[in-house]
């Protein structure tokens, strides 16, 4: 049973809600009416900062993770993670020690259970927020970017990710996206979602960008990302661009090295810059920063996070944004190896950021930055601009009318049917064929093959399905086309590939869903080169990255869906069963095994059924 939730249509009668009425009302606002408070008025943003402490101010530019299900009441092991990080026991405690201006969800945390679950956790932030000090409400986040980081699961509408939309390459199906998963954060009272990934997917190796961009045309992934902007805005929630000035060219991981782009200034102007400055027109709210080095942008050695150069002269001044500034994670390894925990945050605000993003010391960070402050490193002025756009943002997303959300409310836009369908059929239109010899696909409809499906079987997201094996087995049957599932992982030794072999005998074909196979994943091209001996038809789906297909030969169909979520799974058993059409096309380069400075299929090829 649900507990009763304040609905947005209603007073509020609460304490919080007290809170609320009296900021809109003007009460502690100098007079504002409640209307121009419910919209984004400096006069009355500059009123609620006047009435500020000093201490509250610092607290407003840091959006923290919180563990547990509830704002008051977590599970234990919750309380004593949130004992041993910060010294608090659950987020109403968090929020009211450190006047936070936002929380952000995780599936690690416990945040995300079930959606009514999401929404009780939500109001109590909210409810925490207008009781502790100068009554603000606060910022929710999540990265709900789908594909591959989802942080919110099923029975939430689930979507392909960044690059499975790059292969449908429609920005109204990208727009609609957006709008549904907007519209569902916003039931449950997320109000800001760190998307979409605004990065141009330039080299293969990327190993933590790759399928979450749109793909590697700058032009193509601004289209999608201004679409974007405008569907999760258009939705009433704030989108975040990210992650700036370009995250799309790298080798390695930011969240545990430091990343350098050696593109020319001229290169950041053509490939990183085109999404970020089609972000900025469609009027997005937020733009995420990235912990990599740019020398040329700025040879200091900072990461863009603390550079000013980067955040304040291009960001600011050249390409025009004055919206919010966000940082990546401050506990990633990328932004701490030169500067110690207790600077990170203080070079943060001096390079032009405004929110900080949870540092890893919340108590060590908090502190640096009141101390800056008070010790003027940091003039209280400077401290003000970022309350304006914080507040703002707060303003435009009606959070200060009202930030509550209601049981109903989760009941009547979340998982429902018309949001289900639409994510089915863009998801269709993602699915990429790269190879079929002699037409194999699609299979004919009246001959029920008996199929084995078998391959990787990674981890998906918390409650987005799977494991992929199992669900292509399960969607090819209920089509028509009985299938065994056996999984083999993405290493497979001998005696797997031994007893893959001797599954696929007496069958009428093989699915392998193979997942970012390269030189170092033999044990998948030795998997697959093993089937193609038995001489039983063999059909390759890539379920992460598209570039697997170089390195099989001899397959008998290659498809590519981008993800491994069962949202992209169902979609691709209805291409090989003949239910839908394949009409993805690649939206990046698949380059030679062999050389890779040599294209195999280029960016737009994609096959049709005949």
């Amino acid at each position: 049973m649900h507990h009763r939730l304040p609905s947005r249509r209603t007073v509020l009668t609460t304490a919080a809600a007290t809170a609320v009425t009296a900021v809109t009302a003007g009460s502690f606002a100098a007079g504002i009416p409640a209307a121009e408070a419910a919209a984004p008025d400096r006069r009355m943003i500059r009123a609620i900062i006047a009435r500020m402490s000093r201490a509250e101010k610092v607290g407003q530019l840091f959006v923290m993770r919180v563990y547990g299900h509830s704002a008051t009441a977590p599970d234990p092991a919750d309380a004593a993670s949130n004992q041993s990080e910060m010294g608090v026991s659950n987020a109403a405690e968090l929020i009211a020690k450190y006047h936070l201006g936002g929380i952000i969800y995780f599936a690690w945390a416990h945040n995300t259970r079930d959606p009514h679950q999401i929404a009780g956790l939500s109001n109590g932030i909210q409810r925490a927020g207008l009781t502790h000090g100068t009554p603000i409400p606060l910022l929710i986040s999540t990265d709900q970017e789908q594909g591959a980081v989802a942080r919110i699961g099923s029975p939430a509408t689930l979507f392909p990710g960044g690059m499975a939309l790059g292969a449908d390459g429609d920005p109204h199906d990208a727009r609609a996206a957006a709008h549904v998963i907007g519209t569902e954060l916003g039931a449950i009272g997320v109000n800001q979602n760190f998307s979409p990934v605004s990065d141009v997917n330039i080299n293969p190796a990327n190993p933590v960008i790759g399928v979450r961009s749109f793909g590697a045309d700058p032009q193509a992934v601004a289209a999608l990302t201004a679409a974007q902007v405008k569907g999760y805005q258009g939705a009433g929630i704030a989108s975040t661009a990210k992650h700036f000035p370009g995250h799309g060219d790298t080798g390695t991981d930011s969240h545990f090295e430091l990343p350098v782009i050696t593109h020319s200034l001229e290169e950041w102007r053509r490939i990183d810059a085109p999404p970020f400055r089609a972000a900025i027109a469609a009027g997005i709210d937020s733009i995420m920063t990235a912990h990599i080095l740019v020398p040329a942008l700025d040879d200091s050695g900072d990461p863009a996070t603390l550079s000013r150069p980067i955040l304040t002269g291009i960001l600011r001044e050249e390409l025009g944004y004055d919206g919010v500034v966000i940082t990546d994670s401050l506990g990633m390894a990328g932004v701490r190896q030169k500067y110690g925990d207790d600077r990170v945050p203080v070079l943060a605000l001096k390079a032009g950021a405004d929110q900080l993003l949870n540092p890893p010391l919340l108590d060590v960070a908090w502190n640096a930055v009141l101390d800056a402050v008070k010790s003027g490193e940091i003039s209280e002025r400077r401290i003000d601009e970022s309350l304006v756009r914080i507040l703002e943002l707060k303003a435009r997303n009606g959070l200060f009318r009202n930030p509550y959300v209601t049981h109903q409310g989760v009941d009547r836009a979340v998982g429902i049917r018309s949001h289900r369908a639409t994510a089915d059929r863009i998801t269709d239109r993602t699915v990429t064929l790269l190879t079929n010899r002699a037409q194999i696909l699609p299979l004919p409809r009246r001959a029920h093959r008996n199929l084995l499906v078998v391959g990787a079987d990674p981890a998906a997201p918390s409650g987005t399905g799977g494991p992929p094996t199992a669900v292509l087995a399960e969607a090819l049957t209920g089509l028509g086309h009985p299938a065994q599932a056996l999984p083999t992982g993405t290493a497979p030794g001998q005696a797997l590939i031994d007893r893959a072999v001797a599954a696929a005998l007496g069958k009428d074909g093989v699915i392998v869903a193979t997942y970012n196979v390269t030189a170092a994943f033999s044990g998948q091209i030795a998997l697959v080169k093993a089937l193609v001996a038995t001489g039983v038809p063999v059909v390759q789906i890539a379920i992460r990255n598209p570039y697997d297909i170089a390195w099989l030969s001899g397959v008998a169909a290659g498809l590519a869906v981008y993800g491994w979520t069962d949202v992209s799974l169902r979609a691709v058993a209805r291409v090989i069963a003949g239910r839908a059409a394949p009409v993805g096309r690649l939206p990046v380069a698949v380059p030679r095994a062999d050389d890779p400075k040599q294209v195999l299929y280029p960016i737009g090829h994609g096959l049709r059924f005949r």
